[in-house]
């Protein structure tokens, strides 16, 4: 069945997430909406269009009191308030990367909202994918003036991400092309690297996850490179059928991050997939390739 995208909305990123950190750390604490409302004296109705990222104009003090009623600590309340100073843009990540550090960007808040990814990957190991030491032999080349210690720490939050993908209840769905030079580019050692590709196999098996092999053999597809990209889906309210939020499209990019909103963007980047992932290898037979490029690595370490 075809996707049908949204119609646009006025509602953009930044007081999504904005609208989201500031429901989380509501429901931290315990407090209803009635209740927390009252604490800085606005209406219910008022604090739940701010969570659903409905106001369109926000003030920085409103959002600060927040803070300080959910007793956020001063990194989160630094973050909501780039948030809600932030003019709508795509790239809006980039402007704020001296607030949000790389290994708590805040890609992680909607991934970890998303009830579906749908993924291109034709350089690395995608990080839910990742095992540790991969990911670690990575962010030593990517942050060299790390101790061990912050290191060990990007490990960590890479391993809680995975958690949406593996967790018994509702586990979010995974359909992901990965070209081949993903599996053939030897990322630390070629020991390491037939463990990562054993890795991607075996979590292949699970049902909630694809994975599909773009061969050198497939050419380009799309008659131009294209970059890293994740579409990700939010579902729909069980109650009213709708959707809970417009799907995203996050591009990787080594500077920075661009995040596209627009049904038209997302449209496009869908249309993209189906023909990488038609130019790709079925799921059993990219399964057995990606275990014989193990054996293959296996056999050079």
């Amino acid at each position: 069945m075809a996707n049908i995208e949204p119609e646009d909305t006025e509602t953009t990123l930044p007081r999504r997430q904005l609208g989201r950190l500031l429901r989380d750390a509501r429901a931290t604490t315990g407090m209803n909406l009635d209740q927390a409302a009252a604490l800085v004296q606005w209406s219910r109705p008022t604090l739940s269009r701010l969570e659903r990222g409905e106001t369109e104009k926000v003030r920085v003090t409103d959002i600060l009191a927040l803070c300080e009623a959910y007793g956020l600590d001063e990194d989160t309340t630094a973050v909501a308030k780039g948030l809600a100073t932030q003019a709508p843009a795509k790239s809006w990540w980039q402007a704020y990367s001296d607030l949000i550090p790389a290994w708590a960007n805040l890609f992680v808040g909607l991934e970890s909202s998303a009830t579906s990814l749908t993924t291109f990957q034709p350089l690395i190991v995608h990080g839910l994918l990742q095992t540790a030491d991969y990911a670690r032999a990575l962010d030593r080349l990517h942050f060299p003036d790390d101790t061990e210690h912050e290191l060990e720490r990007r490990i960590r939050v890479r391993t809680q991400r995975q958690h949406i993908l593996t967790r018994s209840r509702h586990p979010a769905e995974m359909s992901i092309v990965l070209h081949e030079n993903v599996l053939r580019t030897v990322v630390g050692t070629p020991r390491l690297m037939a463990a990562q590709c054993r890795h991607v196999a075996d979590v292949s098996t699970r049902d909630n996850i694809d994975v599909r092999v773009m061969p050198f053999h497939a050419g380009l597809p799309l008659g131009a490179a294209v970059p890293p990209f994740t579409i990700m889906d939010f579902g729909s309210d069980a109650r009213s059928t709708q959707v809970v939020e417009p799907a995203q499209v996050y591009c990787e990019g080594y500077a920075g991050s661009a995040y596209l909103e627009k049904r038209t963007d997302v449209v496009k980047f869908r249309q993209a997939f189906r023909k990488l992932q038609r130019a790709s290898l079925d799921a059993r037979p990219s399964r057995d390739m990606i275990r014989e490029i193990a054996r293959r690595h296996e056999s050079q370490g």
